[in-house]
């Protein structure tokens, strides 16, 4: 089942203590399938890692790999994005453009969205994207 799969759910598979019914739901299906991202992803996920190095709750060796890991994941990444949607989106759901940018590939997909950001969530019920339960 492909699907767009937002930051938020990912750094769950990196940090144990954050470990949430969706995100396993989600990293067993772009193991058995595939997920897409915006190219942001790529880059909000290493600042969340280096964020929760700086907190000492992971070490830069667990980043490296589990950046490594996520490469042998089949997750394809979406260039370009409709900026214009992205920008209204963020301006409708007074959301950050990046988190915007993940409603915008699901609703231009028509692909449902992992996330477990509740600001992204309750936008993409907004508009009437699908999200993966």
């Amino acid at each position: 089942m492909l699907y767009v799969l937002d930051a938020s759910v990912a750094i769950a598979w990196a940090m144990r203590d954050e470990a949430h019914p969706l995100a396993d739901l989600a990293f067993n299906l772009v193991r058995s399938g595939s997920a897409i991202v915006p190219g942001i992803f790529w880059y909000e996920l290493r600042n969340v890692l280096v964020v929760n190095e700086r907190r000492n709750r992971i070490t830069p060796g667990d980043s490296d790999r589990f950046i490594q890991s996520l490469h042998q994941l089949p997750i394809d990444t979406a260039f370009p994005q409709n900026s214009a949607e992205t920008m209204r989106l963020s301006r409708r759901h007074a959301m950050s453009v990046y988190d915007a940018a993940y409603l915008a590939l699901a609703i231009a997909e028509i692909l449902p969205l992992a996330t477990l950001d509740k600001v992204l969530t309750t936008a993409a019920v907004s508009e009437g994207v699908t999200l993966l339960a």
